[in-house]
């Protein structure tokens, strides 16, 4: 906290300028959205009310025409009215909405945008983000090297010293850890476990700059340091060394632009994102996957898990362009992510799924939020969105198909075959039709 000191800050946005500004702007907006069916027997309802209230006047004029006394005309008026069920059909989408949301909750997700819910049910191709959705995210330090290490190094057999034992590798991960300090990217927590784990001191870090998809930048003792991964190579113009891993590789780079040493981290598979994968392939719906990772990991998890496609080496700001690229093949796309880099993604898809132990902007950006970090729960949402929309259609198929044929039987159609419903069965009828509708949104209750 600085209490005394000044401090110049440059405010380049304010208020509802701001980036987060324009995302709560969008939950705002998806959050009053109705679903497409509801607003359908919405307007379906309105005009019920009138069509009722238009046939209930003209039957009654009509049997007054043919000579029929005015209380049975006045008689087949009440009945027309009386058993028309617009609240049948203001019914029928509602219920089922509210229970499929409650549904949502007992199976581990959250709703914040209806509309999101019912496109789930038509996607196309769910594109996940590798780490910390398809992978556990908990990097695990395997091998630091150093400079002075031969120029092609198998990490695969390197040594794995103390880093106590070995001031070299002590200093470099020393240093990381201090630019990772106040990080919450899963390989910064990795770096940070290792120092944790070897008692290594972290120092003050000053000009801190965040470097977005190349890596970080600080000045320790007075000295620049980087630390990043290929991206921030490149942008130093600088080769990467050749280092045989499969692993994620992170570079500790000096001010004069010298590899001081690298460390490997390596994440594993989540066991459930195989069954989510297998159980989406049932479901006729395709898989990618994106990540800033060597094309090499990609790869690796790709085959791993028989994803269909992956995109490697992707910066944060080119999430938005793949999936672009997606929906221009009239792909309707999902995406599962949960760090603050998937936030514009997860707006641009179709269908934005926020993992819910990610940060906060990647949660407020999503229609939808995995309460756990289990990709399964994807295949219950299209499967509660399948199922969702099965029973807006069967209670609007049957709120409109009884309204078709009680009206024109209250209003005398078969009159004259000696078919005739009295006021008190009509109210029966209509009550009937309420507690169908209801009965059969309640069978949604029964899903899995």
């Amino acid at each position: 906290i600085n209490g005394d000191g000044v401090l110049k800050i440059k405010v380049t946005k304010v208020g509802e300028e701001t980036f987060l500004a324009g995302i709560k702007r969008l939950i705002l907006e998806a959050q009053r959205s109705k679903s497409k069916l509801q607003v359908l027997a919405d307007i379906f309802a309105k005009y019920l009310t009138l069509i009722a209230i238009f046939i209930g006047s003209l039957s009654f004029i009509i049997w007054l025409v043919l000579q029929r006394d005015i209380s049975f005309a006045l008689e087949r008026l009440v009945t027309v009215l009386v058993i028309s069920c617009p609240h049948a059909l203001g019914l029928a989408v509602p219920l089922v909405v509210a229970i499929s949301t409650s549904l949502a909750v007992h199976h581990g997700f959250l709703i914040r945008n209806r509309l999101q819910l019912e496109l789930a049910r038509k996607i196309d191709i769910v594109l996940f983000d590798k780490t910390g959705t398809l992978t556990s995210g908990k990097f695990r330090v395997k091998a630091i090297l150093t400079y002075a290490d031969t120029p092609r190094i198998n990490a695969e057999n390197n040594i794995r010293e103390n880093p106590r034992n070995n001031p070299r590798k002590s200093a470099v991960l020393q240093i990381a850890a201090s630019l990772n300090q106040f990080s919450q990217h899963f390989i910064a927590q990795g770096i940070l476990e290792k120092a944790k784990e070897e008692k290594i001191e972290i120092l003050k870090v000053e000009d801190f700059e965040n470097l977005p998809g190349k890596g970080v930048k600080g000045k320790i003792n007075g000295q620049v340091y980087y630390l990043g991964g290929d991206n921030l190579l490149k942008s130093l113009n600088l080769t990467s060394p050749q280092i045989e891993t499969i692993g994620t590789i992170t570079y500790l780079v000096d001010e004069n632009k010298n590899i001081l040493g690298a460390i490997i981290l390596e994440d594993e598979i989540r066991k459930e994102s195989y069954e989510a994968i297998e159980e989406l392939y049932k479901l006729g719906i395709k898989t990618a996957m994106i990540t800033g990772d060597k094309k090499e990991v990609a790869e690796k998890v790709a085959q791993e898990l028989k994803i269909d496609e992956y995109f490697a080496e992707v910066l944060p700001q080119e999430k938005v362009e793949k999936i672009k690229e997606l929906q221009k093949r009239n792909l309707k796309v999902m995406m599962v992510g949960d760090g603050i880099n998937d936030a514009p993604a997860l707006i641009q898809a179709d269908v934005g799924v926020a993992i819910g132990a990610g940060t906060n902007v990647a949660i407020e950006s999503a229609g939808i939020i995995l309460v756990r970090n289990d990709p399964r729960d994807i295949v219950s949402l299209v499967k509660l969105s399948r199922a969702t929309y099965r029973k807006m259609i069967e209670n609007l198929f049957w709120a409109t198909g009884y309204n078709v044929i009680a009206i024109p039987l209250a209003a005398g159609i078969l009159a004259f075959k000696g078919i005739l419903l009295s006021p008190a069965l009509a109210a029966v009828f209509m009550s009937l039709s309420t507690i169908i509708v209801a009965l059969n949104a309640l069978r949604l209750k029964n899903f899995k």
